[in-house]
C-alpha cells in the first residue's frame, strides 16, 4: 500500500472521529432515589470494610470526638487547614494552622481537614482542596488523618461524586480520592501501609440538625 493509499485512510479514520465526538451527548448524571439512610448505613458500612475508623456523632460531640481520637493515638502535634472551623476543635487542644508556606509537614503527627464528597458505592472520600481541607500535601505527610464529613456530603455513586466535583476541576482544583488508610502490597503481596499517605483514617460522619 502506497503512503498516500495509508494517508488517504487515516484521514477519513479521523473525520469519522471528530464527527462522533462533535455529535456526542453525555446523559445527564440524576441523584439517587435510594433513602439517605440507606445510602449514609452503606457510606459507613465499605469505609469500614477499607480500615477506615468510622464514627457516627452529632455536630455538637466533634470537639470531644476529635480529641479522643488524638488522644488514642498519641498525636500530640497537629496541623488543620487555615479556614478549618474553630469550633470544631476541642477549646485546649494546640494546633498548627498551615499557611502554605514551606512548613516542615513531617514534623506533624496528624492532620484534622474538612472533605468535599463521601461517596457511598465505594466507601471513598473524595477531597477537592476547597474550604477547610488545604493543600494536597497537607493529608498525604502525617500519619493520622481525621476527615470530617457530613451526611448531606454522601451521594450514592461515583457518577454523582463527579458531578458535584466538575466545578472544582474547572478551577484547576486537584482531587484526592481516599478509600481507607495508605496501603499497597506491591511487594510480595505483603500488605505495607503508610506508604503514599497516612496509614490511620478517622472518618468523622457528622449527623446534622
Amino acid at each position: 500500500m502506497s503512503s498516500e493509499a495509508k494517508l488517504e485512510i487515516l484521514t477519513r479514520i479521523n473525520r469519522i472521529g471528530a464527527k462522533e465526538a462533535q455529535t456526542f451527548e453525555r446523559a445527564p448524571v440524576h441523584r439517587s432515589d435510594r433513602a439517605r439512610s440507606a445510602v449514609v448505613e452503606q457510606f459507613a458500612e465499605f469505609a469500614a470494610e477499607y480500615r477506615a475508623n468510622v464514627v457516627r456523632l452529632s455536630s455538637g460531640q466533634l470537639p470531644q470526638v476529635i480529641a479522643d481520637r488524638l488522644s488514642a493515638r498519641g498525636s500530640a502535634r497537629v496541623i488543620v487547614p487555615h479556614d478549618l472551623p474553630q469550633g470544631w476543635l476541642p477549646a485546649e487542644l494546640s494546633v498548627s494552622r498551615d499557611d502554605h508556606e514551606a512548613t516542615d509537614l513531617t514534623s506533624f503527627q496528624a492532620v484534622i481537614t474538612a472533605a468535599a464528597v463521601g461517596v457511598a458505592e465505594t466507601g471513598t472520600v473524595v477531597l477537592d482542596h476547597g474550604a477547610g481541607q488545604g493543600r494536597r500535601a497537607l493529608t498525604l505527610v502525617p500519619d493520622h488523618h481525621l476527615c470530617v464529613v457530613r451526611e448531606s456530603q454522601v451521594v450514592d455513586s461515583i457518577p454523582e461524586a463527579v458531578a458535584l466535583l466538575q466545578s472544582a476541576v474547572q478551577r484547576g482544583q486537584p482531587l484526592t480520592w481516599i478509600s481507607g488508610p495508605s496501603a499497597t502490597s506491591d511487594i510480595e503481596l505483603s500488605r505495607v501501609e503508610g506508604v503514599h499517605g497516612p496509614r490511620i483514617l478517622d472518618l468523622l460522619l457528622v449527623r446534622e440538625g
